[in-house]
């Protein structure tokens, strides 16, 4: 009864069939498919090309970064069709169109490849060619950004290519001489500048290498090892469904950067399961899309956007995910604590353990797989590349695979996973392209100083007034831009005039990254929130609210890390761990604000109570100058002191008080 109750609740993994297997059972000649085997021999070569370069060593950087984009655009313009809903659907007239700019884009790269050094050499003496293929590239990637990204990024794009060529006819800072089309595509196109600068360069080199190892970790199996164990470990607790969820998402966030896809992955198993034990639909996909947009800020992928923070802050790019590490742990903690508080005000059923997967068979069958990331943070450590680390993961993990018959893959699988990773990495690889285009304009422009001393002069030196504007801005990007995209961007143009008003440089580049994709679960724009819905059968923006409620630690953390940035492994060792012990506690008790629950429900006053116990937590000293005598300035230590005083007075009182009803009930 028990094994037949565990089949029962064994995760279903739903594998997309890829465009090998397609083709693979069709009864037809390959010549009626020739577009859908063009597409797959194109992507895994794509991924073969990366892969020799990874082992091989870098190309010259011009013809690297070029050929990455020239095999991402014509993927692009074939996977992403004009005229028609899928690229699946028959062929029509359009088709014509899709045609004429992949030819655009071979001739392009041709003409680069021809004479390199010439090409090279002419940088700062453009030709008439130059200059006619630059156009035609940017042209090129404005249309595949459409198609990849959507409008919002091509208006972007296209307003700041426009008020770098006709500045003259602007106002206030955008304001200044104009630069002449022959200095932009010298900037923007025969340089590693502009189209194929540092975001291009970071997804050629690093980025790439890890959405392959994604898909090639799933293909493996490793979404229903996850899934299982976080099942095993949880599953039998209060709560355990959603507490799987999130801890199933905090896994899958180590292979997979998406907050959708890891909605998709593990939601389809888990938001039922809440379900069924009793939990509001709206309530079960809004704990989904929290713990997968999770994903994004957890340490090693970080949405992609870890490699180009590092990049952009000249620093290894271990010391990135370092910063990262404890603001995520953080972050699913709190989410952790509200499913568990919600479960007690439910009085929420139990899942019987016997109908559970069982943890010791599941390490048994794909603990191994673990092996292949911790081989990517030995190597890490150790001082090797990204793109080192990433190819020896790939390789052991293609090895590890064998080790047992449950995760081991066939030919097919490898190479369906190499085609998926391949086009995974388009719409990534478009985006950072045209975010290159987005830099170079400000650079050329010199937008960017400008921009950053308007920030500067609209807070008066204010630090919080800065930061406000600057979570504004990112909150209104991120609603049409990818996560890397809005950072990329306000890299360009907020981050630095906060770092000039004294903020530590990773903490003000994780302050944008974070409300950069905190979009995906803040409504009218909450895509991850949105496909969560979908599955649980709620209404999307009910689904949105409580998202952005039970994600609330995602726009405190932010304010913490500035202005105590001990969380994020800078400063003193005094500082590190009082920033790190105290965001945990001062999440603990702003949920117990936020949720109004502790061990039963708690009133206003004890809320009140518990918040400001939060701000001692997270504020890194305390002056009381204007409120009991002058120049008295409490230290970091003593705010936690007399948080953990209320914290514990709360607690302890708490605890009596529900004891004394639990005695006059009985």
């Amino acid at each position: 009864m028990a094994d037949t109750g565990r089949r029962k609740l064994e995760y279903q993994e739903e594998r997309k069939e890829s465009i090998l297997e397609f083709l693979m059972t069709r009864k037809k000649g390959l010549r009626h498919y020739w577009v859908e085997l063009l597409v797959c021999l194109l992507s895994i070569g794509l991924s073969v090309y990366h892969l020799f370069v990874a082992y091989a060593g870098s190309l010259e950087a011009h013809a690297f970064r070029s050929t990455h984009l020239a095999f991402v655009l014509v993927l692009c313009f074939l996977l992403r069709p004009v005229g028609r809903k899928s690229w699946t659907d028959p062929r029509n007239g359009w088709f014509a169109i899709d045609l004429l700019l992949i030819l655009l884009t071979i001739a392009v790269q041709v003409y680069t490849l021809w004479d390199l050094e010439a090409f090279i050499f002419r940088r700062g003496d453009l030709s008439d060619l130059d200059l006619v293929a630059g156009t035609i590239m940017l042209f090129v990637l404005l249309e595949a950004t459409r198609r990849a990204v959507g409008w919002a990024m091509v208006i972007i794009a296209g307003f700041f290519l426009f008020q770098t060529a006709f500045s003259d006819y602007f106002f206030g800072i955008f304001y200044g001489p104009p630069s002449s089309w022959f200095t932009m595509m010298d900037y923007l196109f025969m340089r590693e500048n502009g189209i194929y600068g540092i975001p291009l360069m970071v997804m050629a080199t690093y980025i790439f290498l890890f959405i392959l190892f994604g898909a090639i970790l799933v293909r493996s199996g490793a979404g229903r090892f996850f899934i299982n164990v976080a099942l095993a470990l949880t599953g039998s607790k209060v709560g355990g469904p959603a507490k799987a969820s999130v801890v199933s998402s905090c896994l899958m966030a180590s292979v997979s950067g998406s907050a959708v896809a890891n909605v998709v992955t593990t939601g389809s198993f888990t938001i039922p399961l809440m379900k069924r034990v009793g939990y509001k639909p709206y309530f079960a996909g809004a704990v989904e899309a929290c713990a997968s947009s999770g994903g994004q800020i957890m340490p090693p992928v970080m949405g992609a956007a870890a490699f180009v923070i590092a990049e952009f802050l000249n620093m290894p790019y271990l010391m990135v995910a370092l910063a990262g590490i404890f603001p995520a742990l953080i972050y699913f903690f709190s989410i952790f604590v509200m499913v568990h508080f919600e479960a007690r005000k439910r009085n929420l059923a139990t899942i019987d353990p016997s109908a559970l997967p069982v943890l010791k068979e599941d390490l048994k069958q794909g603990g191994h797989l673990f092996l292949s990331i911790a081989i990517i943070i030995g190597l890490l450590i150790i001082g090797y590349t990204p793109m080192y680390a990433a190819f020896w993961a790939i390789v052991s993990i293609l090895i590890l695979s064998f080790l047992r018959k449950e995760t081991r893959m066939s030919p097919a699988d490898i190479l369906s996973s190499l085609e998926e990773g391949a086009r995974a990495a388009v719409a990534v690889s478009v985006a950072c392209a045209s975010a290159g285009v987005i830099i170079g304009c400000v650079f050329v422009s010199g937008l960017g100083l400008k921009f950053t001393s308007l920030i500067v002069t609209l807070a008066g030196g204010h630090l919080s007034v800065a930061l406000i504007l600057t979570m504004i801005a990112s909150l209104i990007l991120g609603m049409g831009l990818t996560t890397t995209a809005v950072y990329i961007t306000l890299a360009a143009l907020v981050i630095p005039a906060v770092i000039k008003m004294g903020v530590v440089p990773i903490a003000g580049h994780l302050f944008a990254f974070y409300f950069g994709l905190v979009s995906a679960i803040t409504p009218p724009v909450a895509l991850a929130s949105f496909a969560a819905a979908g599955i649980a059968g709620s209404r999307p923006m009910q689904t949105g609210f409580h998202s952005f409620r039970l994600g609330i630690a995602k726009y405190v953390l932010p304010f913490v890390f500035v202005y105590a940035p001990g969380m994020l492994f800078v400063g003193t060792w005094n500082q590190i761990v009082l920033g790190v012990v105290g965001g945990f506690a001062g999440i603990y008790a702003l949920t117990i604000t936020t949720e109004g629950w502790m061990i039963d429900k708690v009133g206003w006053p004890m809320r009140i109570a518990m918040g400001f116990c939060a701000i001692l937590f997270f504020v890194p000293g305390l002056s009381l100058d204007y409120w009991v005598l002058p120049a008295i300035t409490l230290p970091q230590w003593a705010t936690h002191f007399m948080a953990w005083a209320l914290l514990v007075t709360g607690i302890v009182w708490h605890r009596k008080k529900h004891g004394e009803m639990l005695q006059n009930r009985v």
